[in-house]
């Protein structure tokens, strides 16, 4: 905590179940819970389940050059933005280097919500801006509670009308027990879930209020590391956990292509106008690594930092790892050389323990994405 300059209005709650409040991005972040992991994970598939994201960086960009400024900064095509309507970007540094991932939320005609992860996307963003007509605003009186599973929608359609004719990356201004909120159809788990944007003095009797009413649905609070199970799973990166950042090259400075990390689809069909997109494109085919998904024998999971094998060769190393006690799969993610970032290739972990492995197709878990863009 000795970091932490956010403060999440949720902090006690927190504490109550369990959590020492471990700093991510500034904010105390509920890691773990006294309650398994296993559980959390077990309900956000099956059932749902309730996490404080707060620690999210929440930036409003508003004026007549905001959209101008999102357009250059990011890899997606923001005049496509309505009201109403939001999309995952990537965003570049000058060397075609991916430095931040958002998700950009288009408010109004001239307004729009970006939310950060830990890049740096929004330090750049705040120097692109100064000497534009745009105000930027750093929200941290917005908390984001995020309700993910498959009966989240059977939940919220209790208390919201037509929430179940809002679309995948969509997002609507409506009421939750009876106070004002945001809520957008988007989550980082692979299942269909929403995140519930609110004031901080409304936090603790949402989530309170969300976890009494839901519990005959099994909606049990869950904490942070729980997502880094459900990445693996669903293939979601997570800056700079994935990154060179975290595992750096001999001989290079840090930074990922998109090729590389496998985000590619984030830049929009035809968009060759942001920051990096000539280095961008030049650098297509020219991939050092790829993330790739390793399924591993035995039911113990790998560690961040085990290398991975093939012969007497290392060809990769594992960035994420998790066993799964609903599909019985020990499953990772690694950065793994690109002549073995294809499917069906034996190999050997190493490290934490010493296993038999085979590479897999990305992502592991419901490859179709039926799930998250499911409606009715």
């Amino acid at each position: 905590m000795t970091h932490s300059w956010r403060i999440s209005a949720l902090a006690e709650r927190h504490r109550a179940l369990g959590s020492n409040l471990e700093d991510w991005n500034g904010m105390g972040t509920a890691w773990t819970y006294s309650s398994p992991l296993a559980d959390h994970h077990e309900a956000i598939r099956t059932r749902a389940g309730l996490m404080d994201v707060s620690g999210l960086k929440k930036v409003h960009y508003v004026g007549p050059h905001a959209e101008s400024l999102l357009q250059w900064a990011t890899t997606r095509d923001i005049a496509k933005l309505y009201p109403g309507k939001s999309v995952y970007a990537s965003m570049l540094d000058e060397d075609g280097k991916f430095v931040d991932d958002c998700i950009v939320y288009r408010t109004g005609p001239n307004a729009f919500m970006v939310v950060h992860g830990a890049g740096t996307g929004h330090e750049m963003l705040v120097r692109s801006a100064q000497g534009r007509q745009v105000a930027v605003l750093f929200d941290d009186d917005m908390h984001d509670l995020s309700l993910q599973g498959p009966l989240a929608v059977d939940f919220l359609a209790e208390h919201v009308a037509g929430i179940r004719q809002l679309p995948y990356f969509h997002h609507l201004q409506t009421r939750l027990f009876e106070r004002p909120v945001m809520i957008s159809r988007t989550g980082y788990t692979g299942e269909r879930g929403y995140e519930i944007f609110c004031k901080a003095a409304d936090a603790p009797f949402l989530w309170d209020s969300i976890l009494e009413q839901g519990a005959s649905l099994g909606i049990i609070p869950c904490a942070f590391t729980a997502l880094d199970w459900l990445r693996v799973e669903s293939s979601l990166m997570f800056f700079p956990y994935d990154n060179s950042q975290m595992y750096p090259f001999a001989d290079q400075k840090a930074g990922d292509t998109l090729w590389e990390m496998g985000l590619d689809f984030t830049v929009s069909p035809g968009k060759q106008a942001f920051r990096g997109a000539e280095e961008h494109l030049r650098l297509r085919g020219q991939e050092r690594f790829k993330i790739t998904g390793v399924l591993l024998d035995g039911v113990r999971p790998a560690e961040a930092g085990d290398t991975v094998w093939q012969g007497n060769q290392q060809v990769g190393v594992i960035t994420c790892g998790m066993y799964s006690r609903l599909s019985k799969r020990s499953m990772a993610l690694a950065r793994m050389n690109v002549a073995c970032s294809v499917p069906g290739i034996a190999l050997q972990v190493r490290g934490s323990l010493e296993v038999s492995a085979t590479t897999h197709a990305l992502p592991f878990d419901d490859p179709e994405k039926t799930k998250r863009t499911a409606k009715g």
